[in-house]
């Protein structure tokens, strides 16, 4: 059942991130648009307070549960600039605004945007590891947590992992492509 609904969660997600962005720039109804994209988190709280009254039933703890703190960290952490993202986008395609800037290949601002997205990553890795733990604590047996132990030591070395594409970028972070002579 969890599975199911981190999955419909998922959808929701994306579904209610089209709507809003289609109400704003293809309808023309901006505050409609805005009251959609507030909706956004609700899917989060639904799927926390599934895991939460799940785990506190009496369930054993199982990937399912891991998976749903690892989305719910993941989403708070993500999620802003994921709407961002696409609300560029959007008003781009269907109201005229401004292409999005890519993100530069290489150079100081290609370190600071590495950098950002390590930070988020490991705000995702805090609140999933923070809520890992809080449903440890909610359940009081470690023979049926198990599984969240082993979901915080994933998460652990996902974000170690991460740490490589920003350490790299700050010790060779290549030509800036601003400083780049209009004759080469």
């Amino acid at each position: 059942m969890l599975v199911t609904l981190i999955a419909v969660c998922e959808i929701a997600f994306w579904v209610l991130l089209a709507w809003g962005l289609t109400l704003r720039y293809v309808l023309g109804r901006p505050r409609a648009g805005a009251v959609v994209l507030l909706l956004l988190p609700v899917c989060d709280l639904l799927l926390l307070a599934a895991t939460v009254i799940d785990l506190h039933r009496g369930a054993i703890a199982e990937a399912p549960h891991g998976l749903a703190a690892a989305y719910v960290g993941f989403s708070l952490a993500f999620g802003a600039s994921l709407v961002r993202w696409a609300d560029v986008r959007f008003a781009h395609h269907f109201a005229g605004g401004p292409a999005p800037i890519p993100v530069a290949k290489s150079g100081p601002e290609r370190v600071r945007h590495e950098w950002r997205s390590f930070g988020r990553a490991a705000i995702a890795w805090a609140v999933s590891c923070s809520l890992l733990l809080a449903a440890i604590a909610i359940v009081g047996d470690s023979s049926r947590t198990e599984a969240l132990v082993a979901w915080i030591q994933r998460l652990s070395l996902i974000l170690g992992i991460w740490a490589i594409w920003p350490i790299s970028y700050t010790v060779r972070p290549g030509p800036d492509p601003s400083e780049a002579s209009p004759g080469r």
